[in-house]
């Protein structure tokens, strides 16, 4: 660790040798113990309660499958072709009244068949084919399960391997960076949690410790997952400044209306030394800018809650990103099944329009003129309550 908490970059070596490399670095992890104390107590027993596991069967026979079932010994396993289509989840309308317990005790584990890196521009250069699709956590606003329909459970992949040589391959395949861009001045950065909760993935496999393990290996290229939930065993890993964490932040009592079982943002904020001395780079989604009544002084009042706990050697290296809110009608109509209350200020007609999406969704926004006045606005209070906060793009 460098002077100030920062994490010191491994040296630049021929690509020729990267590949042994991970092997040896992703060797290093699995020969050095790794407490996992806290996704075996019971704060990850509160999140997770696993009692039902959907699953392909190239999944269960997997080492990683074989694994995750092995700390699930009473759960009861169903066998399904496809980890996408499963009626009785993702068709099944009844299971709206039941969209946190769904979280909470069901699992699906899948074998992810097509690996593909897509171009970003925006938080990273570049979406990874994720380890995860779904959550635990249960955030009113999130996109992942408008193509789900009604249950939005963890998928995880268990053909960790194949997602792991294939990031390795593309990121050799791209050389070093040439030119700075506003997802990083020198590195490629993969966003490896694109579609989940890295974090809350952690609680049940190992499959972000490998992801962590492997980028410390590659160095022109950076993994990044969003999260909104402290995983304490996470800081175990030893990224070696090749993973950035990204603490989704928003002003608390949005928090409590809206992030659904998620670690409350105080501790989120408390967390990021931590994750800095660990290893990681820390940085803040502020993020979605949820637009109600009184949401100016909310956030001004965040602002100055981090100006005032965050220490001078996270300051020093943050960014942020500022995201406004998207929301979409199937979603609204799955909220009003489970949290009603949530949809009093995602779904305001005479401020958002329909928008179609970079992924091809047909989405709810705020419309240009709000969006754009907001933005400013709240780029302003960056300014005012906490300057030295970069922000690093805001959409």
């Amino acid at each position: 660790m460098g002077p100030g908490g920062d994490a010191e970059q491994p040296p630049l070596f021929g690509w020729e040798d990267t590949h042994e490399d991970a092997d040896a670095a992703r060797a290093e992890t699995a020969g050095r113990p790794v407490r996992w104390a806290f996704r075996d107590g019971p704060g990850a027993r509160r999140i997770l309660d696993v009692r039902e596991v959907y699953a392909e069967p190239a999944a269960l026979d997997s080492p990683r499958g074989r694994e995750i079932m092995a700390r699930l010994p009473g759960a009861r396993v169903t066998e399904v072709a496809s980890h996408w289509r499963i009626p009785s989840l993702h068709g099944n309308d009844g299971n709206v009244s039941r969209w946190v317990r769904v979280k909470t005790e069901t699992l699906v584990l899948g074998v992810k068949h097509t690996l593909e890196t897509r171009p970003n521009g925006r938080s990273a250069d570049w979406i990874a084919p994720g380890p995860s699709n779904g959550c635990a956590l249960a955030c009113a606003y999130c996109y992942v399960p408008r193509r789900k329909g009604y249950a939005n459970p963890i998928t995880l992949f268990t053909n960790i391997e194949a997602i792991i040589r294939h990031i390795e391959r593309h990121v050799r395949s791209l050389g070093p960076k040439k030119e700075p861009n506003q997802c990083d001045p020198s590195a490629w950065v993969y966003d490896i949690g694109e579609n989940g909760d890295c974090s809350v993935d952690s609680l049940l496999c190992d499959n972000v410790a490998d992801l962590v393990a492997a980028f410390r290996a590659l160095p022109t290229a950076k993994a990044s997952f969003a999260t909104k939930f402290v995983n304490p065993d996470l800081l175990d890993l030893d990224p070696r400044g090749r993973t950035r964490v990204r603490f989704s932040l928003m002003p608390p009592g949005d928090a409590r209306l809206l992030d659904i079982r998620t670690s409350p943002v105080p501790e989120r904020i408390a967390a990021a030394a931590d994750f800095l001395d660990a290893g990681y780079e820390v940085h803040f989604n502020l993020s979605p800018v949820v637009l109600r009544q009184g949401w100016q002084r909310d956030w001004a009042e965040l602002l100055d809650h981090l100006d005032a706990v965050l220490p001078a050697r996270v300051k020093e290296q943050a960014a942020a990103e500022v995201i406004m809110l998207t929301h979409n009608q199937a979603l609204h109509e799955v909220n009003l099944g489970w949290h009603p209350r949530a949809e009093e200020v995602l779904w305001v007609p005479g401020a958002q329009e329909t928008k179609r999406s970079q992924n091809g969704a047909l989405n709810v926004r705020y419309t240009a003129d709000v969006k754009r006045r907001s933005l400013a606005r709240l780029r302003e209070l960056i300014t005012a309550h906490a300057p030295w906060l970069r922000v690093r793009y805001a959409f």
